[in-house]
């Protein structure tokens, strides 16, 4: 058998091109396709009666001349050419075949196919030829199992009959199913086909055997449909299988979660309505009286075990009361069917999940008392931002454990705080007892608006403005006392805190009324007040994107106050929540504004509207203003805002801002610091740290304090092996003196981050299920509005989550439980307690050494060397007079001492440095020279 010989050249078959034999036109093409991708240079000078041949429609063998064409055009590189004649190739171009040819033009058929889908808007035909390949390209994928890729490319392409056909065929459909619910959340950018999908998959979940009605409803949340998640909620209920009920309360669990306080009300109003139970008492009615100077203390709830033993004995009384009267009253429901829909409610509402976090928080508060006493005796409380980040701190490391121990210890000190001071300190109570819905406003009652009664206008402000996160996202009890405290006050202080404390009770609800109220305040045209006033706006109709953005946009324009069209562009970063491509029509009005600050204001509601989406073309937009804008305040908010939109994809983020984080701009790099800290909150990333380690030594103190605090944002709840580093830097910096008082501000923020919950809570940007909390994400973006207004630095409160598992039976009771963790016990330890020793070390300096006493030293040292060469000397030359020369020395004697006692005098500035070193370094400072004390004095007071 002889092997088959290669042709060392095509010149023989192209001239059989011209030859006017069909056949051997025929002949010629199937050879030059068996060498065309050794002698496609030979081709090409011919590629004119090949592209000849292919044009001829009456030619037999024209698809063949196509795919010879397309391969010389492929090795020329021209791709484009290649494709369109592989597609007039027809069934002579086999996508199954691997090689470097047929992938690369799939490759280029594929991204002109998906180019061309995105388009379709725009009427935009596509070549069948293309639709074929694709569609034989998804016939490949299905036939050898790769479903995943098949659903990659019909969610690309932008075929939902493609994606249902993948599915069905599919070997295991609900695992498809969950990888096309997890590549459209992120990876499908335009938001209605997004909501397309969701309902496809809807649809095909429910058409499985055994439906996961856990996706279904968290789809259903997304689409808005309350009414859909009420019908499956009372069919699980009515089920007489108990994993349908305990499914239906783990489906309440996951939405609470996910914070779409206005959904959950809705889905609240559609379920089946129980008899009406007897009125709750009203808030307060049944608490002890709490006294407490005004602003100075905090509540005097007395011991707050017992207290949170009383509420939950007295809530579970009024559990078992209205379960009586509803089955009393309502004999068409059955009693195990109310007893049932009263748990399902008390999870919706928030009552059950928060009192589970508090009762954790509370129990396992690790908070070091003496890390805020060693805090509060290194800053100086005369100055109010180091006090007041104490405040703040403090606040952070108990939130939510109901615990005030620091605050009651340090009375006198905390009445330090006045003005504003006293605003925000009378708010981080409302940070302390964050959940506590039943007791919230009996605790506050001390601080807040009584009638006859004319308190501190700043504690009382600051006590609305607390409950406002006492009851953040589940505050529909709270919001008819907030009202009436707006309304009933024309004090710009008062209303501040009022208008916060409504818009965050009233999260994302966009009520009308209270909207209008809010209005009402703003129309005021008082700048503190209309300040809150456009913040509250924006949290009230929080991810509505509302036509009401406009309303507040053409105030901005109207008023004079800086603070308000500040706070109204806050405002409408918070409307514009999530709303994607529908925000892009304001974002391009803000963006083209003259004013700096509704440009800085577009930033926003292009980080928030397009968060944890990683759009392309919303990174583009916020770095070509973090580079271009005039305004520092512009860039710098361009910069933060990436954060935002990498929330997503953490691991991109540091990336991208390096280059920024070395701009000549203190204000960029500043940005570049927090936008790694929001984006890689929680997660300790190592490219993170390794960025924001640097800039923790920048030349601008608020470059340091960003740093500081985003630090603190990425390491919170990670390992304390990976935290001790810059648990000692954040020590030193707060310790250090020297230090501006920006950057100690951000390192004492930072203590009180890194602790936050009692050591027991992180930055929970995500719920268990994968979805983005907007609850949190809203107070981390509320937050960074600090650097203009220090009490919305209590914000991020809203954005701490539990770090604990917590289960339940079907009683919805916390049983005893064993879980196995394959990690050693020190990796999730606590960090051990800072001692009393510990917190008093100071670190050793090293000795000053004034020019005189330099000078002096060498004066010394000259002269002892010329009296050893004198006494050198004379030994040398009265080597022969021993007698006479002891007589001398002893007649010298006394002349001798009396000029080392002169020398002593002439350097007494260095023998005095050189006993107080001794004493210094012997502990006995009391008995050192004071002979240099006064410049020691007075170099202290320069200090």
């Amino acid at each position: 058998m002889t092997a088959a010989v290669m042709p060392s050249s095509a010149a023989g078959l192209l001239t059989l091109l011209e030859d006017e034999n069909d056949e051997l036109k025929r002949y010629a093409l199937v050879h030059l396709n068996k060498v065309v991708h050794e002698f496609w240079f030979q081709i090409s000078s011919y590629i004119g009666s090949v592209e000849a041949l292919y044009e001829d429609d009456e030619f037999a063998d024209r698809e063949l001349a196509a795919l010879i064409a397309s391969k010389v055009f492929y090795h020329l590189g021209e791709l484009d050419s290649a494709l369109t004649y592989a597609l007039g190739a027809g069934k002579h171009f086999i996508v199954d075949e691997q090689s470097e040819y047929v992938q690369t033009l799939v490759a280029r058929c594929l991204d002109q196919y998906f180019e061309l889908r995105t388009r379709e808007v725009e009427q935009v035909d596509v070549d069948p030829r293309l639709v074929a390949v694709v569609e034989r390209m998804l016939n490949r994928c299905c036939e050898h199992g790769q479903f995943e890729q098949a659903v990659g490319v019909a969610l690309e392409g932008r075929r939902l009959d493609k994606l249902e056909e993948v599915v069905q065929r599919s070997n295991d459909v609900p695992a498809t199913l969950g990888y096309a619910l997890k590549v459209c959340q992120k990876l499908v950018i335009n938001r209605d086909f997004r909501q397309q999908v969701l309902r496809l998959l809807i649809r095909l979940y429910e058409e499985c055997d055994e439906p996961d009605y856990v996706v279904i409803c968290q789809c259903l949340m997304f689409l808005d449909d309350a009414p859909e998640v009420s019908k499956i909620l009372s069919r699980l209920l009515n089920s007489n299988k108990p994993d349908d009920v305990l499914l239906a309360y783990q489906i309440a669990f996951d939405l609470v979660e996910n914070e779409l306080q206005s959904f959950v009300i809705k889905v609240q109003e559609q379920l089946p309505k129980p008899p009406e139970a007897a009125a709750p008492a009203a808030d307060g009615a049944a608490a002890p009286a709490v006294p407490a100077a005004d602003g100075a203390a905090p509540p005097a709830a007395g011991d707050t075990a017992t207290a949170m033993d009383t509420a939950a004995a007295a809530a579970a009384a009024a559990a078992a009361e209205a379960n009586g009267n509803a089955a009393a009253a309502a004999p068409e429901l059955a009693p195990e069917l109310v007893d049932k829909l009263n748990k399902l409610r008390d999870i919706l509402n928030g009552k059950t999940p928060i009192g589970l976090n508090l009762e954790f928080l509370y129990h396992h508060n690790k908070a070091d008392l003496q890390v805020l006493k060693n805090i509060k005796g290194t800053v100086d409380a005369r100055v109010s931002v180091t006090h007041s980040a104490t405040i703040l701190a403090n606040a952070l490391m108990h939130a939510g454990t109901s615990i005030d121990t620091f605050l009651r210890e340090n009375l006198e000190w905390l009445s330090r705080a006045t003005n504003w001071a006293k605003f925000s300190a009378t708010a981080g109570l409302g940070v302390i007892h964050r959940g506590q819905l039943q007791q919230g406003k009996a605790l506050m009652a001390p601080y807040l608006p009584r009638d006859g009664h004319s308190g501190s206008p700043y504690s009382e402000g600051g006590a609305l403005y607390a409950l406002g996160l006492i009851t953040a996202n589940h505050g529909a009890a709270m919001q008819p006392f907030l009202r009436e405290s707006l309304l009933a006050s024309s004090n710009p202080i008062i209303q501040h805190g009022a208008c916060l404390g409504l818009g965050l009770a009233a999260l994302g609800t966009n009520d009308d009324e209270l909207f209008e109220d809010l209005k009402n305040v703003l129309y005021t045209d008082d700048a503190v007040a209309g300040e809150a006033a456009g913040i509250g706006m924006g949290l009230l109709c929080c991810g509505t994107g509302s036509d009401k953005a406009q309303e507040m946009l053409a105030y901005a324009h109207d008023t004079q106050h800086e603070k308000i069209i500040r706070g109204l562009a806050m405002g409408l970063g918070l409307i514009c929540y999530g709303i994607e491509e529908a925000a892009d029509t304001l974002i391009e009005q803000m963006s083209r504004e003259q004013d700096p600050i509704l440009r800085y204001g577009a930033m926003y509601v292009l980080g928030l509207a397009y968060r944890g989406t990683g759009n392309n073309a919303a990174v583009q937009r916020l770095l070509h203003f973090a580079v271009s804008d005039v305004s520092d305040d512009v860039r710098r908010a361009a910069v933060l805002c990436l954060g935002f939109v990498l929330l997503g994809a953490p691991e991109q983020c540091p990336k991208i801002v390096a280059l920024l984080a070395e701009s000549f701009n203190p204000h960029v790099r500043y940005g570049a610091a927090m936008a790694i800290g929001i984006a890689c909150a929680g997660t300790g990333l190592r490219e993170a740290v390794q960025l924001l380690e640097a800039m923790l030594s920048d030349s601008t103190d608020f470059v340091r304090q960003g740093a500081s605090i985003a630090m603190a944002l990425v390491l919170v709840q990670q390992p304390e092996s990976v935290v001790e580093p810059f648990r000692k830097k954040l020590t030193k910096s707060i310790g250090d003196k020297h230090e501006e008082v920006m950057a100690r501000m951000g390192s004492i923020m930072a203590a009180g981050v890194l602790d936050a919950g009692g050591r027991n809570a992180t930055i929970g940007l995500r719920s268990s299920s994968g979805y983005f909390r907007r609850t949190s994400v809203i107070g981390l973006a509320v937050f960074t509005g600090y650097w203009y207004w220090y009490p919305l630095s209590y914000f991020l409160s809203l954005s701490l989550a539990p770090t604990a598992v917590i289960g339940l039976d079907h009683t919805l009771k916390a049983p005893k439980l064993e879980l196995v963790c394959n990690a050693r016990p020190s990796l999730f330890a606590y960090p051990p307690p800072v001692t009393t020793e510990t917190s008093k070390e100071v670190a050793k300096v090293e000795k000053a050494v004034l020019s005189t006493t330099a000078k002096a030293r060498e004066r010394q040292k000259k002269k002892d060397a010329e009296k050893q060469k004198k006494e050198e000397g004379a030994m040398e030359v009265d080597e022969h007079k021993p007698a006479a020369a002891a007589v001398a020395a002893a007649g010298d004697k006394p002349a001798a001492a009396a000029a080392g006692d002169a020398e002593d005098a002439t350097s007494g500035s260095a023998t005095a440095d050189g006993a107080a070193a001794a004493a210094a370094s012997a502990g006995d400072a009391s008995k050192a020279s004071t002979a240099d004390g006064s410049t020691g004095d007075k170099q202290d007071g320069k200090d």
